[in-house]
């Protein structure tokens, strides 16, 4: 049975014809995905074991579609607000970092704001961007960290992903991930988050904690939004 709210239909459960297909979870590959939502033309699966929430990828946006939203970013490299946003992830990784660390910014952006942040404190780091630093070499050497920020909604193929993030960890080096964290599923279809036309699959903390278990990683949440997984040593 599904209610309506506004726009939207929030099923209880049940796998309609349309995605018998699709019931593995794109983020921790289990068998337990279920229509959650319909808002508008946009179909939304909840996986029942790591919670995570991701469109139908039969919807998944073009990559047309993805650089003309990104680009309409205006995010700047001496932009006080912006490092503040950014410092949520920064300050607890660097709290954890020894002294010159090498590091990858994985989805920098034109504006790798994160990057300067970590090389004014001393490391060195890296950019790979699949659309503003495509760099294929970056993703063959490893590092001692590895920042996702406002990256991991994007991707349409999160457990693959990982795996690549995964390889590109020394042992004991960070993955460190800040995204918004869904919470409310009440609102959700009013969330401004999920609004944006490139944001396609959104994490709970059990989601992260199921990401960590499958790759064999410790999984701390510092603050809010930001997950940090560490590579044993």
């Amino acid at each position: 049975m599904a209610a309506a709210i506004g726009d939207a239909r929030f099923a209880a459960g049940e796998v309609s014809g349309g995605f018998r297909s699709q019931r593995r979870c794109p983020v921790c590959l289990a068998e337990s995905s279920r229509l959650f939502a319909t808002i508008g033309e946009r179909d939304y699966l909840r996986c029942g074991a790591c919670e995570a929430t991701f469109l139908c990828r039969d919807q998944l946006p073009t990559p047309e579609v993805e650089i003309a939203e990104y680009r309409l970013h205006r995010n700047r490299v001496d932009d006080r607000a912006y490092r503040e946003f950014l410092g949520q992830l920064a300050q607890p990784l660097l709290a954890r970092l020894k002294p010159r660390r090498h590091g990858l910014d994985y989805g920098c952006g034109p504006a790798p704001a994160l990057a300067a942040i970590f090389e004014e404190a001393g490391h060195r780091v890296r950019l790979y961007d699949p659309f503003f630093h495509r760099d294929p070499e970056a993703l063959e050497r490893r590092y001692d960290f590895v920042t996702c920020t406002e990256v991991a909604e994007h991707f349409h193929h999160p457990a693959r992903e990982f795996d690549r993030l995964a390889a590109l960890l020394r042992p004991g080096g960070w993955l460190a991930i800040q995204t918004c964290f869904q919470t409310d599923d009440a609102a959700f279809a009013r969330w401004n988050y999920r609004r944006d036309p490139t944001h396609v699959v959104f994490y709970r903390k059990r989601s992260f904690a199921a990401i960590a278990r499958r790759h064999g990683w410790h999984c701390e949440f510092p603050a809010r939004n930001v997950a940090l997984l560490r590579n044993p040593a």
